[in-house]
């Protein structure tokens, strides 16, 4: 008879007695045992072998052994041998023979083994008892046969006669498998080193022929198997439970947490271990080992009191575990942004991060340790920044911090980064030792080559002067000079132990001669010198002057107060070298003064006229004038001659102040001057506009002159007397050389020298002058001129004149009545207020002549065919003699224009004149008459 050393028989007939008295609590239980064999233990069975070998190892680390014997997988372990409590616990779905300090007290997991088996056997040192499903089915037959066979396999259990187990072992479990085994152990094999990992009751684990160890020292667990070892860095926490948690428990359970983290190789796709791994995923750095309770599955977390306690005493402790690992490699275990991947996963993370932002583990940059909460990070990669302003930035991090690979963990801490204005900010009204300042800007000059954002921010970083004091900017900073060689008040000047070239990159200026004269203290001293120039007139001039030498001169300096002859000051545009030539042309009573003589002795012609003192005529330039504000005389009026504003002023100030007696020795002094004579010869510029309109000879503008050799002006404009100046520049200064117009005063002027009968003036150039009038015609407005010409040649009162707009119209007027003009008639008449001939007069062809067809005139036909010229169409009047009546009298003309309808004498004038008008050949006129008379080549090309 098999012995029963665990009275399985009193645990069976317990069992069968539920079940007879009531067959729902069989269904329960048999329902319960699918659910775990189908749903929740179905890949969990090395996980529970190994904490079931854990749990029994005691004190003494144990082994376990996964082996195949036969069709039997079978799992031995050292440690404690199977007991009556163990073998009731075996037999009971909903109890735990597990000690309350035992890791896994929260769940029971030996219901694993029906993933594979429904005859699972345990044979011990102490006794073996086994499960069958066929022998529960034999047991209970009528209530299996009601569920078609299935009955629970764990709750009926018997004794058993095994005790062959493997040498050095003192429990193995026996599961003979419902399927072939193949891959079953690789599968095993591969979960090994998490389970070593979370298992400390383990300390070795073999699989068929291979084997890991597990060994630990110092906080590091290292893990050694067929590939190699695998090492983690732990750190381990625990306690009891509150007993709030836990009431009506007389032994308070222990709670424990381990935070391991890879040493070899980031963790990826973790899970919660509680210990061994559940479904709950994390994606922490490093994986969680904890004593939390879980559903009977055992793949999630039993949410409540207890888990929330356990997992914020993990959090807790996290800070600790990283501490363990160089300053340096510290971040590399801080929670990233990204989206929880579970419940449990979103707690630590929040946990975690609030517990490392609170804690002392971050590196300062002075050896200290600071809480992320406190701490600051330079936002710029430089080592020697970092050192220089250790102990400007309170809780700034080390060096190592400000690189690329730490920046992720540190912006999940919440730790803010000093960008360039911050870095400024901090460094505002902070002292420190000239040469200290040189090297913050040398270990800001790499940052400012390639951001210009940060030049901007750079631009309120403080410097040290030479006087002590610190400026809050580099703009205005003069770097690089001797303070002694000028007396300016206001002058910034950096202290040379801090100059450094970034400073000029940032608005400061290299303080050579020209940097101090554009100084703003100098410009200033400057503007200010005509205020009260006595107290140190004289040595703000020398200075100026000094600086004027070296560095040439400014238009501004005109403002520098400067002794006059007569003992006043004034400013340096107001005065005049006292040997100037300019005080021979100018009015006496011009309001300029004669600089102090010795004034004028102790310094240079040039440095003197730099600063704006007058030796001769001074040319304003102005390469982008927005408004005639020159100080240029009458410069509105050249101004508004243009129908755009000019492009560019260039003229001669003061020409206004030249006596009218003067201005061929003034001419002379600007062709002498290579500046004056450019403003001269400037096209269409305002000195040569002035001249030819104000200044004189013998009281005439330049302009009513003309030169001696410009003919075609002859009886228009008056030879220019003769002086003692070159053609050339009386010809610049507006002296005529050709007929020309350039606003409405010179189309005044022209119809003024038309009209006046003392001069005379050749046909052609009155026919040129009226051509030209008619081409500004629209441009202009002038005042009616009381006389004009005529085709007589005489100026004629101006009411008494026509403007010839239909040439046949001219065979009934007189000449003195016709304005001498070609053509443009509509234009002249508007401009010279006359009206046109065809609105004044009116006739009729006296008689009858032949009408005839263009084409049956040969002399005609053959002269248009000589001249290229396509022969009319339609018909023209011929008459023996052409008679018009108009004007109260009856005229013999050559031709006319009648209703549209061309009539002409029977001549080679009258018919040339109807041709052309007829053909829009006007000026061919007289081609035609010739061609008429003669049709032939040798007319035409003779």
């Amino acid at each position: 008879m098999t012995a029963d050393p665990f009275g399985t028989e009193a645990l069976r007939e317990s069992v069968l007695a539920a079940w007879r008295g009531s067959p729902t609590r069989f269904r329960e239980d048999a329902n319960a045992e699918e659910d775990l064999r189908l749903g929740g233990y179905r890949d969990r069975l090395p996980v529970e072998l190994a904490q079931n070998a854990s749990d029994a190892a005691g004190d003494e680390p144990g082994v376990l052994r996964l082996s195949l014997v036969g069709d039997e997988l079978r799992a031995a372990n050292t440690g404690a041998p199977l007991d009556a409590a163990g073998v009731a616990a075996l037999a009971s779905l909903r109890a735990s023979s597990k000690a309350a300090d035992t890791v896994g007290q929260f769940g029971v997991g030996f219901a694993a083994v029906l993933a594979v088996t429904d005859e699972p056997r345990v044979v011990s040192r102490s006794g073996a008892v086994a499960f069958s499903a066929a022998r529960t089915r034999e047991a209970v037959p009528s209530l299996a046969s009601a569920r078609g066979g299935d009955v629970p396999v764990l709750r009926l259990v018997w004794p058993s006669d095994e005790a062959d187990l493997p040498d050095g072992f003192d429990t193995e479990v026996r599961l003979p498998l419902k399927a072939p085994a193949d891959g079953l152990l690789a599968e095993f094999a591969a979960q090994v080193p998490d389970l070593l990992l979370a298992l400390p009751g383990l300390r070795r684990v073999e699989v068929g022929d291979d084997a890991w160890e597990r060994s630990e020292a110092d906080g590091v667990v290292v893990l050694t198997g067929p590939s190699g070892e695998q090492r983690w860095l732990v750190h381990r926490v625990g306690g009891e439970l509150p007993a709030e948690l836990v009431a009506g428990v007389e032994s308070r359970p222990q709670w424990s947490v381990c935070w391991a983290w890879p040493m070899d190789e980031p963790l990826s796709g973790d899970v919660l271990h509680a210990p061994t791994p559940t479904d709950e995923k994390l994606s922490l750095p490093a994986r969680l080992i904890a004593t939390l309770p879980v559903e009977p599955s055992r793949r999630r977390v039993l949410a409540g009191a207890a888990a929330s306690f356990v997992l914020e005493r993990a959090a807790e402790a996290y800070p600790d575990l990283v501490v363990k690992l160089p300053a340096v490699e510290r971040t590399s275990l801080v929670p990233l942004p990204g989206f929880p991947l579970s419940e449990v996963d979103d707690r630590l993370r929040a946990g975690i991060l609030a517990a490392l932002r609170t804690a002392p583990w971050l590196p300062l940059a002075d050896g200290e340790w600071a809480a992320p909460a406190t701490a600051k990070v330079l936002d710029l990669a430089s080592f020697e920044l970092v050192e220089l302003l250790e102990d400007v930035v309170p809780g700034l991090l080390d060096y190592e911090l400000t690189l690329p690979p730490h920046a992720k963990a540190l912006a999940a801490l919440d730790v803010p980064r000093l960008g360039v204005s911050e870095v400024v900010a901090a460094l505002a009204g902070v002292g420190g030792d000239p040469a200290w300042w040189r090297q913050v800007y040398d270990a800001l000059t790499p940052v400012a080559d390639v951001d210009s954002t940060a030049r901007e921010e750079l631009g309120s970083l403080p410097v040290p002067l030479v006087d002590g004091r610190l400026v809050s900017s580099p703009r205005g900073v003069l770097v690089g000079t001797d303070a002694d060689l000028f007396s300016v008040p206001g002058l910034r000047i950096a202290h040379p132990e801090a100059a450094h070239p970034l400073l000029l990159r940032l608005g400061a200026t290299e303080a050579g001669p020209a940097e101090l004269l554009d100084s703003d203290a100098v410009r200033e001293a400057v503007h200010r010198s005509l205020d009260d120039p006595a107290p140190d007139g004289l040595e703000l001039v020398r200075t100026v002057l000094r600086l004027v030498s070296r560095a040439g001169g400014r238009p501004w300096l005109a403002e520098l107060a400067l002794p006059s002859a007569d003992g006043e000051w004034r400013r340096a545009d107001e005065l005049v070298l006292p040997d100037s030539r300019l005080l021979e042309v100018l009015e006496d009573d011009a309001p300029f003064g004669v600089l102090d003589a010795s004034v004028a002795a102790e310094w240079p012609r040039s440095v003197l006229t730099d600063v704006g003192v007058i030796d001769g005529f001074t040319v304003v330039e102005d390469d982008s004038p927005t408004e005639p504000d020159h100080d240029l005389a009458d410069e509105g009026y050249w101004w508004d001659a243009f129908d755009v504003p000019p492009a560019r002023v260039l003229g001669i100030r003061d020409l206004d102040l030249v006596a009218r007696d003067r201005w061929p020795r003034a001419l002379a002094m600007m062709a002498a001057d290579p500046a004056a004579w450019r403003a001269v010869t400037e096209p269409d510029g305002y000195t040569g506009w002035w001249l030819a309109r104000y200044a004189t000879i013998d009281g005439v503008p330049l302009g009513s002159w003309r030169l001696p050799d410009a003919d075609a002006l002859e009886g228009l404009y008056d030879v220019v007397p003769a002086v003692d100046v070159p053609p050339h520049v009386l010809a610049a200064a507006g002296v005529r050389t050709s007929l020309s117009v350039e606003d409405s005063d010179d189309v005044a002027d022209l119809i003024a020298r038309l009209g006046d009968p003392a001069r005379k003036l050749s046909d052609a150039l009155v026919l040129r002058v009226h051509a030209l009038l008619a081409e500004v015609a629209d441009s202009v407005s002038v005042e009616p001129p009381d006389r004009v010409r005529v085709l007589t040649g005489a100026a004629e009162p101006a009411d008494d004149v026509l403007v010839l707009d239909q040439p046949w119209l001219l065979g009934v007027l007189p000449p003195a009545q016709v304005l001498a003009s070609s053509g443009a008639a509509a234009e002249l008449a508007e401009l010279l207020a006359l009206p046109l001939a065809s609105e004044e007069v009116s006739g009729h062809v006296v008689g009858e002549g032949d009408e005839v067809v263009w084409s049956e005139l040969g002399a005609v036909r053959l002269a248009c065919d000589l001249l290229g010229v396509e022969l009319p169409g339609g018909a023209l009047v011929v008459h023996d003699d052409l008679v018009v009546a108009a004007e109260g009298a009856e005229h013999s003309v050559s031709w006319w224009v009648q209703d549209g309808v061309p009539h002409a004498a029977d001549t080679p004038e009258g018919l040339a004149r109807a041709l052309a008008w007829t053909t829009g050949r006007w000026d061919d006129r007289h081609t035609f008459a010739a061609l008429i008379a003669d049709p032939t080549p040798a007319v035409l090309l003779g």
